[in-house]
């Protein structure tokens, strides 16, 4: 039986917080190996996968279970699968692990107030404002991955950074070889054994209040150390919704706590 060189990139965060980019810079160099790329990208084959609908939690699962099929058939045909997806919830995410198999997760991550402040498309503002329901991260909670394979804070580290931890995975696991790394990037890379990245959350700002300006955004402070080697027990967390959604009574602030 022929071996299967194909598999899944699932890029998993908030919108804005530049999945699609990523994705994109990926397929690029791998398509330099000659190797066979598809990129899945929710925000491209939303008419075509799922037309009609909503925002529910089951319905936002259904959309993560539609892309995750079509990631799998690619997959075990030898296709270099790239899926950047908001996909909040964990169960859906984990779900698609099992199935295609042949998959790493990467957590796209960066602090709410700075998606806010650079959101050329004016829907966090249309969220704030309670123009737009059920948008993660300001009304409706997102679950970050408790232990990603790669995890790229996008408001410090560059794309190429970032695009390098994909690529020291892909080694990790087998799924890219030397000879084509030192072809994308020039440099000869040596596999590590595979673990995944504890996922060290920063903590939020107060809420905004719907209707009102963002404030600016405050320095990140982690929750803990980062861990002092890989493979150390990840810490699951839940990325709060920043806002109540719009109600007639005054929602009280919550506490504080380390994200």
């Amino acid at each position: 039986m022929a071996q299967t060189i194909g598999f899944t990139v699932w890029l998993t965060g908030m919108s804005g917080t530049g999945k699609s980019t990523m994705a994109a810079y990926i397929a690029a160099r791998l398509r330099q190996v000659d190797r066979n790329v598809e990129i899945l990208d929710e925000n491209e084959l939303r008419d075509d996968l799922w037309q009609g609908l909503g925002d529910s939690k089951d319905e936002r699962n259904t959309i993560v279970r539609r892309l995750g099929y079509a990631a799998g058939l690619l997959t075990r045909n030898n296709v270099a699968v790239l899926v950047p997806c908001v996909s909040p919830y964990k169960a859906g995410r984990e779900d698609n692990r099992r199935t295609i198999g042949r998959y790493i997760e990467v957590y796209v991550d960066c602090p709410t107030e700075k998606l806010i402040e650079r959101d050329g498309t004016g829907r966090y503002k249309k969220a704030l404002s309670g123009e737009i329901p059920n948008f993660i991260g300001i009304t409706e909670p997102y679950e970050p991955p408790a232990s990603a394979e790669v995890v790229i804070h996008s408001d410090v580290e560059s794309v190429e950074d970032g695009a390098a931890k994909i690529f020291q995975s892909l080694l990790d696991l087998g799924y890219v070889t030397v000879d084509e790394l030192k072809i994308i990037t020039g440099k000869k890379m040596k596999a590590q054994p595979p673990t995944k990245t504890e996922v060290v959350t920063r903590a939020p700002a107060a809420p905004v209040k719907p209707g009102k300006a963002a404030p600016a955004a405050k320095a990140a402070a982690p929750a803990a150390k980062a861990a002092a080697g890989k493979g150390a027990k990840a810490r699951p967390a839940a990325r709060a919704a920043r806002v109540a959604k719009p109600a007639a009574k005054k929602a009280a602030a919550p506490k504080r706590k380390a994200r």
